[in-house]
């Protein structure tokens, strides 16, 4: 996770109360993180390398002239979709892994709920639950990149 400075502030209309917050708020402050310095240091780029991606991609027939002509950059950028991925970089990965459970809990409810009567809402509740668990599987292990990425 970013490194954090603790930063004091004093609160003057401060009464005891049974409960609340302090005298002195404690707050964290996070420090800025370069998403861009952090890939360097952990030398991602070598590493794709040595694991040969872009020749695996080149296989299957995706080259950066393909993406060219399908349009895929501008539709990022026009989806903000690199606004998405800083946003995503700066956050926490614990509020990601956070937000992975109640996805699981509402899959299992979904299970327990719906009936399986008919085989439409059968199907209908394998998908859906298959999305949910997808989606807290993504969140979960971009939690674990994410902190692995933030770590100094």
């Amino acid at each position: 996770m970013a490194p954090k400075n603790k930063v004091n502030a004093y609160d003057s209309d401060w009464n005891k109360t049974w409960f609340g917050a302090e005298m002195f708020a404690k707050n964290t402050e996070a420090a800025p993180m370069n998403i861009v310095q952090k890939l360097e240091k952990k030398k991602l780029l070598s590493q794709v390398e040595k694991a040969g991606l872009l020749s695996k991609e080149k296989s299957v027939g995706l080259t950066l002239s393909s993406i060219e002509k399908m349009g895929l950059l501008s539709k990022a950028e026009d989806l903000g979709l690199l606004s998405f991925a800083e946003s995503f970089a700066t956050s926490s990965p614990t509020l990601l892994a956070s937000l992975s459970l109640p996805l699981i809990v509402l899959s299992i409810v979904t299970l327990v709920v719906v009936p399986d009567d008919s085989t439409a809402l059968a199907v209908a509740q394998t998908a859906f639950d298959g999305l949910l668990v997808a989606v807290a599987g993504a969140l979960f292990v971009g939690s674990i990149v994410l902190s692995g990425l933030q770590e100094d």
